[in-house]
């Protein structure tokens, strides 16, 4: 039997992205195919919190089991930032100008170490779930690839030598952050 679960966004690439993750058991729907077009406020101090707003929003409309993720790039030398804000970086949600901040704002530095995390949390009957994910890598110092979304630009993971958006979608997802999210996610499950 295909269990549905709603994921808490409006981006058609992230909503794909999970669907190729978790596979034909499983039907992912999305904030716009249940009409929900309300913006969700993420004003949490962490992407934990973040993460629940989502969720929590969603099962309270829709009573469905619903998955918020909050995701986002960390950098060392930028004492973390983007960070919870990855998004909203240098204005909203247009990651041209986020990644150029970035790239502005590591001019000269030796030190290009970053990750990328997902926190995803369950909502369903029985209370909430999280399960995280990680990946490391260096930040580039120009733009490179044209697939993928946000920050995969400038991203190359440990053990590669092209970024996210060199690789293809099939690449990008056995080695994601929301891949290792959604794996924990898969075993809790069982």
């Amino acid at each position: 039997m295909m269990k549905e679960i709603l994921v808490a966004t409006h981006n058609q690439h992230k909503k794909e992205e999970i669907q190729q993750i978790l596979g034909d058991g499983f039907k992912v729907t999305s904030l716009t195919d249940y009409g929900l077009l309300d913006e969700i406020i993420e004003d949490g101090a962490t992407f934990h919190e973040n993460a629940l707003i989502k969720a929590e929003y969603c099962f309270r409309k829709t009573g469905k089991p619903s998955l918020g993720d909050d995701s986002g790039l960390v950098v060392e030398t930028l004492d973390g930032r983007p960070g919870i804000i990855s998004a909203r970086y240098a204005g909203n949600h247009d990651f041209g100008k986020n990644i150029a901040k970035v790239l502005e704002e590591m001019k000269g530095e030796e030190n290009r170490k970053a990750y990328f995390v997902t926190v995803m949390c369950l909502v369903d009957e029985n209370g909430e779930h999280y399960f995280e994910g990680r990946v490391y890598g260096n930040l580039t110092e120009n733009r490179r690839g044209e697939k993928g979304f946000g920050y995969d630009p400038i991203f190359i993971p440990d053990g590669f030598e092209i970024t996210f958006a060199e690789m293809s979608a099939e690449e990008k997802n056995k080695i994601s952050h929301r891949k290792y999210a959604l794996e924990k996610f898969l075993k809790f499950l069982g």
